[in-house]
């Protein structure tokens, strides 16, 4: 990590000594530069935020002071410098191309094919690349510094957005290395992560929301006022040279080692593949873990790398033979939003959900969507009969993005959440500081059908042969009104039910045997405690090992434990102190539920003892992958942020266990002091 500066101590009183002042302006401009690479390319930061921001006052002081010294490529220039009046034309000295579809392995292989065609004995090389759904930019570098911006256009001219170019802090003032050509241009995609679009639609005011990151990404750059721009948290991937004078390169492949020793970011899952065996492979790999991306991607870029073969092949129209994008199914369709329902959660929580006109996305027909809450409802001022955005991102529920306002006819229907609940008629709760609304009626038939299907769920006690419908048959049966009453089930009752068969009977009552003797942290997951899910319950069965030692806990012992916290810890004695349920758990102890869990042997490692907490997005790895790599090391992973938590790790766009962890004093570290700890015992 590069030495950190005492920004009062590069200060200086320069007024008579203009030569002076102008080092010291350099050496501003060098630092801060230097900082936003290693923070925003680097992801190792070098300054503290009060340090950069010191070190920017300083440097916009003496601007101020010194116009004479200011100039273009200057850091202070990201901010913005006032709205643009006119957007001027950019003709690409080199036109971007458009590139040609595949959306099927057969039409991969008919594009081989063709290239093969025209070059018979070749042998290629491909370099694979994510397709980034954000905004080409051709970005022209003049003796290293950056002198246009300009958007893609129709491939032959494109807009100069130069003033808001700049304030994208992962795309470089200057470029860096020993290597530099006279001119080049570099191509790439500006994008918006995920995160950063989702906080953008929620701060919008205007309730003119963005369909997905790509829009934003284009609407944020394309703003009259740069310092807009700046405020919205864009980033860039270089992918490409467009052209370049003064040096030579020979293959997409050193293209891109170039680009990334110039200084931008270049995407880390880019592959260089020897066969389209390999390409496919890619193709589908990143079919299936696109949604672990903190960005969009809608697909997969393929280039012959050889560039001597790329110039042999050419280009058809527009689109160059020698690359093709592999497209996946989208994500986002266009239907009516029919009604809005409500349906009753297991802790009573009234969860709307939108029952929508039947489309089909991903091969998959989707007739109704979740809407999350009432306050999410009225953000996106979703109406009933409305045209909506509908999004199915991976395996999850289907979401309601956004209405299609333009096609508004006048006719559609405000919504609010019913005063009462629909089930019961309960009046509905609604909590202060909490977004949900409640049915406090315990004894809400719809809460019992949930918290009876979340007991048989593969979450908790894992009893694959009872459902939802069963569940609601066996109720509407009157056979089952408490989770135990599954244990007491005989195989007459269930041949009695409508459509159960002899066979049917026998594999639920085998089901029901085999989950008496599931481990304890099942049996807390199930009993439907607030805040209590699959991790919480495992660390609380392997810290008491009994469900005898967990009633006779305090809530003190309870909290204490690590990664449960004071709030976890007082709802679960909460619930363990009230008798309905303490006669709940005797009952079904005796109906012979395990009631123990077998200790594991605490991973030996260098880490053993220590507790650590990641939140926020990732650049290296994968939440899921950085935490199995502690554990493999001995260390425990949290599930909330308590005074006993050894290490919070954060990535970009960290949210509230952020602020959590500074009250209570936490050790905070950066992606960057993670990897370095894991390299120290690889």
């Amino acid at each position: 990590m590069a030495e950190l500066h005492d920004a009062s101590a590069l200060s200086i009183d320069a007024s008579n000594d203009e030569e002076q002042l102008a080092a010291h302006v350099a050496q501003l401009r060098h630092q801060i530069e230097e900082a936003n690479y290693q923070y925003y390319v680097q992801d190792s930061p070098t300054l503290t935020d009060a340090e950069y921001d010191q070190f920017m006052l300083e440097l916009q002081r003496i601007e101020l002071e010194h116009p004479e010294l200011q100039t273009p490529d200057s850091p202070t220039r990201r901010v913005g410098s006032g709205p643009v009046q006119d957007v001027s034309q950019h003709h690409h000295p080199v036109p971007m191309l458009s590139l040609a579809n595949a959306r099927s392995e057969e039409e991969l292989l008919a594009w081989h094919k063709r290239a093969l065609n025209i070059l018979p004995n070749a042998t290629f090389a491909y370099v694979c690349e994510l397709k980034i759904d954000g905004l080409a930019m051709a970005l022209t570098y003049e003796h290293g510094k950056l002198t246009i911006g300009a958007s893609r256009g129709d491939g032959l001219i494109g807009e100069d957005w130069t003033p808001n170019v700049r304030t994208v802090r992962s795309i470089p003032q200057r470029l860096r290395g020993e290597r530099i050509p006279d001119a080049v241009e570099v191509r790439g995609e500006i994008y918006m992560s995920i995160k950063s679009f989702e906080k953008l639609n929620e701060s919008m005011t205007d309730d003119r929301l963005f369909a997905n990151p790509r829009n934003a990404a284009a609407g944020s750059l394309r703003q009259k006022d740069p310092r807009i721009t700046a405020s919205r948290h864009l980033d860039f991937f270089g992918y490409q040279i467009g052209y370049m004078q003064g040096m030579n390169f020979h293959s997409q492949w050193e293209a891109l080692e170039l680009i990334r020793e110039w200084g931008f970011h270049v995407n880390p899952n880019i592959q260089l593949a020897k066969s389209l065996d390999e390409v496919m492979e890619y193709c589908k790999k990143w079919e299936k873990e696109r949604f672990n991306l903190p960005y969009e991607i809608d697909g997969v870029v393929i280039k012959i790398s050889d560039l001597a073969q790329q110039q042999e092949l050419g280009s058809v129209a527009r689109d160059p033979r020698w690359a093709i994008a592999f497209k996946y199914p989208p994500t986002q369709v266009a239907t009516r939003l029919l009604d809005i329902r409500v349906n009753i959660g297991r802790t009573g929580s009234v969860n709307p959900w939108a029952l929508l006109e039947p489309v089909t996305i991903r091969g998959v027909t989707v007739s109704r969507a979740a809407l999350h809450n009432e306050g999410d409802i009225q953000r996106k001022d979703l109406r009933i009969g409305d045209r909506v955005l509908v999004q199915r991102a991976g395996e999850v529920i289907p979401q309601v993005v956004k209405p299609i306002i333009e096609r508004r006819t006048g006719s559609e229907e405000v919504y609010h959440l019913p005063e009462r609940c629909p089930i019961c008629d309960t009046p509905i709760v609604r909590l202060e500081k909490e977004a949900m609304a409640y049915c406090p009626n315990t004894q809400c038939p719809a809460r019992n059908l949930e918290s009876f299907i979340h007991f048989v769920s593969k979450a908790a006690m894992d009893i694959d042969t009872i459902g939802e419908r069963m569940c609601a048959q066996l109720i509407e049966a009157g056979l089952v009104k408490s989770v135990a009453d599954f244990y007491t089930l005989t195989r007459d009752q269930l041949l009695a039910l409508e459509g159960i068969k002899e066979k049917s009977a026998d594999n639920m009552l085998k089901g029901i045997e085999a989950s008496k003797h599931r481990p304890l942290w099942r049996l807390l997951c199930g009993l439907n405690i607030r805040y209590v899910g699959e991790k919480t319950a495992q660390i609380l069965a392997q810290a008491f090992s009994s469900m005898d030692a967990l009633l006779a806990a305090s809530e003190q012992e309870i909290g204490g434990v690590a990664g449960i916290g004071p709030v976890i810890g007082q709802s679960v004695y909460a619930w363990l102190q009230d008798e309905q349920n303490r006669a709940l758990i005797e009952r079904l102890r005796q109906l012979g539920v395990n009631m123990t869990e077998e200790r594991q042997k605490p991973v030996e490692g260098p880490l053993a003892g220590q507790t650590f907490l990641l939140t926020g997005r990732l650049s290296n790895m994968t939440r899921p992958a950085a935490e199995e790599a502690l554990i493999r090391l001995g260390g425990t992973i949290a599930s909330g942020v308590s005074k006993n938590l050894n290490h919070l790790i954060v990535g970009e766009d960290a949210g509230s266990k952020l602020a959590k962890a500074q009250k209570a004093g936490v050790p905070i570290h950066d992606e960057q002091w993670l990897i370095e700890l894991l390299k120290q015992y690889e």
